[in-house]
């Protein structure tokens, strides 16, 4: 039973993340994108620190982890959350959750040329296969390049700041409580953000007056819901899983955003969307090394059973 709780607990927040991206479009609509960006995810680091104060987790950290504290919320969160508030006003939801899915991939892709790692056949066939599966959902239903938007390309570039952040991160995790870096990554992150929407938006701040009580539960559930709890719980769990099981699920988390986005928003879901879903979710396990890790889990198994 032990070992099923953070198997659920994974399908929780993949759900929940897929269904933040119809949300996240939702409140890039209604009001400034960069702007409500900003609210969103410094809203969501006040309640991480909170969660973390309850724990007893909050401190100020050593001089060597701001490196990776400023690193990390330039790239998983200002970066990251720049591209995709600007990527999901410009494109579907539908689009936008398809090219996040691309995020494993991205991410063992940068491992392989920053740390200049040998890389597997079974690795190559995963950057095509996901990358095919990208191309085909952005350039599907005939219309070939005028069926690109710049949305898309501000999503590709959302994404793969996050996976280069994700490098960052897995070195300061090693002496430093995950926990705690993605709440001072978010609150700095958060400022930068801000600081971008007065001049990016000069009437960022106007554009508030447009709420109204739905968006009010649209926000916290994105930035409390989804932001703040949700990568609270996937950080604890993906320590008892291991990176390589947690890599499979998030492939739950495209399927999510594609049906929140036909539920939520009614967007259209098209054959090219489900045929680049199917192409994407074999890249990722061959591409983020997921397959690779479960094919010798299974050996090593297999070898000290037959001992």
């Amino acid at each position: 039973m032990q070992k099923v709780k953070p198997y659920l607990l994974l399908i929780l927040v993949m759900m929940i993340w897929g269904f933040n991206v119809p949300l996240i479009k939702i409140l890039v609509t209604a009001f400034e994108p960069v702007t409500i960006t900003a609210f969103r995810i410094f809203t969501a680091s006040l309640v991480v620190f909170l969660i973390l104060w309850k724990m007893g987790k909050v401190h100020w950290p050593a001089i060597y982890h701001w490196k990776f504290i400023l690193g990390g919320g330039l790239f998983n969160v200002f970066f990251h959350h720049l591209f995709l508030g600007l990527g999901a006003a410009g494109t579907s939801a539908v689009h936008t959750g398809i090219i996040l899915g691309l995020g494993p991939i991205l991410t063992a892709l940068m491992a392989v040329l920053i740390f200049r790692r040998g890389i597997s056949v079974i690795r190559v066939l995963g950057f095509i296969t996901g990358t095919a599966g990208v191309l085909v959902t952005v350039l599907g239903g005939g219309a070939g390049l005028s069926g690109f938007v710049i949305g898309d390309l501000y999503i590709f570039l959302s994404i793969s700041a996050q996976a280069f952040s994700f490098i960052l991160v897995s070195r300061a995790a090693r002496d430093m409580d995950p926990l705690l870096l993605t709440g001072y990554m978010q609150l700095f992150g958060s400022f930068g953000l801000l600081i971008a929407s007065f001049f990016m938006e000069p009437a960022g701040l106007s554009s508030l007056r447009n709420v109204n009580m739905m968006m009010v539960v649209v926000f916290i559930l994105s930035a409390v819901g989804a932001t703040a709890i949700g990568h609270l719980v996937y950080n604890n769990t993906i320590t008892k899983i291991g990176p390589a099981e947690a890599a499979i699920f998030l492939n739950l988390n495209t399927f999510f955003s594609i049906v929140g986005s036909a539920v939520i928003l009614g967007e259209p879901i098209y054959y090219y969307h489900w045929l680049g879903l199917l192409l994407i979710v074999p890249g990722v396990l061959m591409g983020s090394g997921a397959l690779e890790e479960l094919i010798r889990k299974r050996r090593r198994t297999a070898n000290h059973a037959a001992k």
